[in-house]
Order: C-alpha cells, then structure tokens, then sequence
C-alpha cells in the first residue's frame, strides 16, 4: 500500500467490531517508531503510552467504573456497567497521553498535547498500513483524575485517549468525507 492509499483509506472502526488478532508488544513497539516522528517543538517528547490488555482490561473497566460513580452519583447501574464494560471491547487498549513538562519557556502545554495527537494519529495510520484496525477514544474518562490517578499520570498530565486496536471482525463501509475545499481559506 503506498502513503495516500494509506492515509486516504484510514478511519476509525467501532471499538466493538474489533477481535484477535491485535499486535504483539513487539510490534507495538515497531509501530511506535511512527509515533515518535511526530511534530514536537523542543523535542520533549512528551508523548506516552501504556499497554492494556488481558485481566488488565478489565482492571481498567474498574476504573472507569468507579469514577464515573464519584463524578456522576446519580447514575445507574447499567450506566455504570457499561462504562466498566467499554475496555473490553477490544482485545488492546493503549492509554495516550502528554507529560507535560509546565512552564517551559518556549512550548506550552497546549504545543505539548498537539504533540501526543500527532504521535497518536502516526501510530493510528501504522496500524492501517499493517492490518490492524483501530479507533481513538475520548470522552469523560479521560478528564476524570479519577481515572488519571489509577493509570500513573500526574495531574499536570492530559490523557488525550484510548486507542482501542485489534482486527475488525466485519467490513465497515467507508465513510464520506467532507470536501476539503470547504475547509480551506486563502489569504
């Protein structure tokens, strides 16, 4: 596959289409040669990233689990069996996230998260061009210090997501894309 078929044939798949096989720790590691390609002003690298697979998806479930009933005490039970239940979906989870380095005096924290979502949309496209299949999830978990905490981040850190990564286990029809020249301006 050359660069644009790659890049033009990249999306997200549903973290519940994905199942075996994911990528060995060792191919994890090959691919996250992409990753530290990234743009990085300073060269702080503050890129991170941690594997969950196994038991520890479910030990990350719990913590989801558990901090979505401190932030929201409201919420039921399922609601909060099926935030216990979303690592579960695929077969590996990694964590992402920047370590900030505060108040340097040329790249702000803003520069450094850019970074980790540079890093983390290199890896997303080396796992395309090897098979995979992948998505990058957001959403409350990863703003909760409750989540945060458990994982080993700092509070200065931003977890910028999860990429949940194995091999769809059915075709999903490629999205339309907006025209791009609807997003371009000239000077």
């Amino acid at each position: 596959m050359d660069a644009m078929e790659c890049l033009m044939g990249r999306q997200s798949t549903p973290a519940g289409l994905l199942v075996e096989p994911a990528p060995s720790d060792g191919e994890v590691l090959t691919l996250l040669q992409t990753a530290m390609r990234a743009p990085d002003h300073g060269a702080l690298r503050p890129w991170r990233f941690l594997i969950i697979r196994g038991g520890r998806r479910q030990d990350l479930g719990d913590i989801f689990a558990a901090a979505l009933a401190r932030r929201e005490p409201e919420a039921g039970s399922d609601e909060v069996e099926k935030a216990r239940g979303k690592p579960m979906r695929a077969p590996l989870v990694l964590a992402v996230w920047a370590e900030i380095v505060e108040n340097h005096p040329k790249v702000p924290p803003i520069e450094q998260v850019v970074a980790t979502g540079a890093a983390a949309q290199n890896l997303l496209n080396a796992l395309h061009a090897q098979g995979y299949d992948a998505i990058l999830v957001t959403g409350a978990p990863c703003y909760d210090e409750n989540v945060k905490a458990p994982l080993g981040l700092a509070p200065k850190d931003t977890l910028v997501g999860f990429i949940h990564i194995g091999t769809a286990k059915q075709m999903t029809p490629m999205k339309k894309r907006p025209d791009p020249a609807d997003y371009l301006q000239t000077w």
